[in-house]
């Protein structure tokens, strides 16, 4: 079977849902596939999302896949200091714990009320180039094998993209470039509920333990550890459990959802337009180096590939803008994180409390780059030189 159409987007999570819904919007046909028989599940995903995030990019809260709101972010440090990150002090670490399953068929649904169609069970499975063209995509649908022969191609199949790869652009990751994680969600905690927590230190190598809670007793517990400092199979586990079993808030809860993956911590894709295709998203790797969120990068990355092949197909503007465009918005926050991610993972324990103690005790006003810096500066003077990248 043969299926044409303007524009083929990869994969319905944050990142394809909104290319679709914006490329529908526009003016395009658009068919959007999932090899997943249900949208968002499994989640593999923290679920912090951030207020000011979701307002810039146009989505409104909704209760449905709103779990839980909290005031901010706290960041602990090995020997427990703890530096309060509330609206005042760093406005859009104030924000919502989400179901991302439900934020994800939401995401997709608004794709569908646009105009798109929308394929389950339907897995990308091999692609044929002509030139820098991908002409065709072969896809499996419920075991019958399609042909879409695509306009533009979105691709928006995650961290483990298949279609760079049938483009020729080189994804491959350095170890030191991707974090095992691990995350469970414990009901019968007795924490404080009015934030979510990060905790720094050799308790998670290369990477840090978050503690986002979904409500009274409920909450996410999980750890990133970088792959390069893990020595065993389980290490993930033995790390969590272990930060877990020393909290006893944590420790008399019990997991009723494990959740496993990897996410990348690099710097994002050197190409990501290659003729025809366009990456978005995990895909191109526009993942936040020192936190691992991508959602908000995906759906943005999303709604500028699903504009400009829109206005491709309408009046032939190049699809190279997308290069431009997405990286004059994202660009710049990525690299910065990333540079502060390279330091962040050869900080000792002492290190970190004395960074995060000195920002309590100066009362930081705004947590910028560049007062997290004056503040060091003033205690600790001699670790300038090594932070001084992120200037």
């Amino acid at each position: 079977m043969k299926h044409e159409v303007d524009v083929l987007v990869i994969g319905a999570g944050p990142g394809g849902s909104s290319a679709a819904k914006a490329a529908a919007e526009a003016g395009a046909s658009v068919l959007l596939i999932e090899k997943r028989q249900e949208i968002g599940s499994p989640v593999r995903c923290g679920e912090g999302v951030a207020m000011d995030w979701l307002r810039e990019l146009g989505i409104p809260p909704d209760q449905r896949w709103i779990a839980h709101e909290v005031d901010g972010a706290r960041l602990v440090s090995p020997c427990g200091h703890v530096m309060t990150m509330d609206a005042r002090r760093a406005g859009n670490e104030t924000g919502f714990v989400v179901e991302r399953d439900a934020f994800d068929r939401a995401l997709a649904s608004a794709a569908v009320r646009a105009g798109s169609d929308i394929w389950m069970r339907a897995m990308a499975t091999g692609a044929k180039m002509v030139g820098d063209r991908m002409s065709r995509v072969k896809v499996d649908r419920f075991g019958d094998d399609v042909t879409i022969v695509p306009k533009v191609v979105i691709a928006a199949d995650g961290f483990e993209s298949r279609v760079c790869g049938w483009a020729g652009l080189n994804s491959r990751l350095a170890l030191k470039d991707i974090d095992s994680c691990l995350q469970y969600r414990l009901v019968g905690i007795e924490t404080d509920e009015r934030w979510n927590d990060f905790y720094v230190g050799s308790m998670a190598p290369g990477g840090y333990v978050w503690v986002f809670h979904k409500g009274e007793g409920v909450a996410n517990v999980g750890i990133g550890v970088g792959a390069h400092r893990l020595r065993k199979k389980g290490d993930v586990r033995m790390y969590l459990d272990r930060f877990i079993a020393s909290h006893p808030e944590l420790s008399r809860g019990r997991a009723v959802d494990i959740v496993a993956g990897a996410v990348s911590t690099s710097l994002p894709m050197d190409t990501t337009v290659k003729g025809n295709l366009m990456l978005v998203g995990d895909a191109a790797r526009m993942i936040d180096a020192l936190t691992g969120g991508g959602v908000v990068h995906a759906i943005r990355s999303g709604q500028i590939a699903g504009a400009i092949a829109g206005e491709h197909l309408q009046g032939g503007q190049p699809m190279d803008r997308y290069e431009r465009a997405w990286r004059r918005e994202i660009e710049d926050l990525l690299v910065r994180n990333y540079v502060a991610k390279e330091k962040a993972v050869n900080l000792s324990d002492e290190t970190f409390d004395r960074i995060i103690g000195a920002l309590c005790e100066l009362e930081v006003s705004h947590i910028t780059t560049g007062e997290i810096l004056a503040a060091v500066a003033k205690v600790a003077p001699e670790f300038m030189a090594e932070l001084e990248d992120l200037l």
